[in-house]
């Protein structure tokens, strides 16, 4: 019997797929820019702010001070905008993410999530439904670190003092981290459940593929 299952968060306990999204073509009307000059300097800064050396409000506030704009009331707009849309991913879930979280806890198995993610998503997960189920949060821009680097994942195995071979670890495959997880001694599993066609991500022959969270109890 497995010990801990850990978690990815984006496309795998919720998803971008069934919401409104609020990218970098969206922002950049709202920005009062192009769409291309926007979006090369927001992709410029994605490093630093999955790793928390830069907040959405300090991005934005760059971003339009590099165009010659001063305008701390549109930066906020923008930061609530972007917070609200990001709040809504947690109203959409897959009908069996819930139970199956219930389950892993009434089994007395430890959960444990593992994201890369910006400040403002960190700061939505820490209020969602889904924050009462983890006994370890381990988010990239709080760390310092993301995945697919190994210290992420030791880091979550360390605060639920737990070894890899106890651990399954369920995600998309984004970021290489079925890879990584393999590589530490984990039973890596791949969530599909979310994924639709011509998604960046395709299933991966290497690992399990589920089509319902569910499924991970099978693999207990």
């Amino acid at each position: 019997m497995k010990r801990a299952v850990l978690f990815d968060m984006f496309e795998t306990l919720i998803t971008h797929y069934r919401t409104p999204l609020y990218f970098s073509g969206a922002m950049a009307a709202d920005a009062g820019m192009e769409e291309e000059t926007f979006r090369a300097l927001w992709r410029a800064t994605e490093s630093d702010r999955t790793l928390g050396r830069l907040t959405l409000r300090q991005t934005l506030t760059d971003i339009l001070a590099q165009r010659g704009m001063d305008d701390p009331q549109r930066v906020a707009a923008m930061v609530q905008k972007r917070t609200e849309i990001k709040e809504q991913l947690f109203a959409h879930l897959h009908p069996g993410i819930l139970p199956l979280l219930q389950q892993l806890q009434q089994r007395g198995i430890q959960i444990g999530l593992v994201s890369n993610c910006f400040d403002e998503e960190a700061a939505v997960i820490r209020r969602s439904c889904l924050m009462p189920y983890f006994g370890s949060l381990c988010l990239s821009c709080e760390l310092g670190v993301a995945k697919p680097d190994r210290a992420i994942f030791t880091r979550c195995l360390e605060q639920l003092q737990v070894s890899p071979e106890d651990c399954l670890y369920v995600g998309d495959g984004g970021s290489r981290e079925l890879e990584t997880a393999q590589a530490l001694g984990m039973q890596p599993l791949q969530a599909l459940w979310y994924l639709p066609d011509g998604a960046p991500i395709s299933p991966n022959r290497a690992f399990p593929g589920l089509h319902d969270p569910l499924q991970v109890l099978n693999h207990l």
